[in-house]
């Protein structure tokens, strides 16, 4: 990855970089762990941050490969939901207590992703294709820990 800058909005720090030649931003909290590498970053001699972050901005709330995802969800998880995805569109509570939320997602990997943390605090209802890719993953994983007799 080769960094471009920093930018803080709403109080949340993201890093504005660049990765394979595609444009990447990612939030600070969400960095767990760097390592500095010796060749150097490749980047534009000058970065105009604020009209950067409005395009990718733009771009991340408009973009065509956005995911729409009907979820339920524990309402101790809520504000994790609302806080990852892009946007809630609608949002009711069921009989049972659990809230029933339509939310966007950049795309599918970040979908899979934000859902992924949540794990047994939600269930993906629609769309299919996301529904099987969390339960395959869920069961990989188990497989992966199940104890053998």
């Amino acid at each position: 990855m080769d960094p471009i800058g920093l930018v803080t909005v709403r109080g949340q720090g993201y890093l504005l970089a660049t990765r394979s030649g595609a444009d990447r931003t990612y939030r600070l909290a969400r960095v767990s762990a760097a390592e500095e590498l010796h060749e150097p970053a490749q980047r534009p001699d000058r970065v105009d941050l604020d009209r950067a972050w409005q395009e990718r901005g733009t771009r991340f709330r408009t973009g065509g490969d956005q995911v729409m995802v009907l979820v339920r969800a524990d309402p101790a998880r809520r504000e994790e939901l609302v806080g990852t995805a892009l946007a809630v569109r609608a949002e009711q509570t069921d009989a049972d207590g659990w809230l029933r939320l339509e939310a966007a997602f950049q795309d599918a990997r970040h979908a899979e992703w934000a859902l992924w943390q949540l794990a047994a605090d939600a269930e993906v209802l629609a769309p299919q294709w996301l529904r099987t890719s969390l339960g395959d993953r869920a069961a990989a994983m188990a497989a992966c820990y199940r104890v053998s007799s």
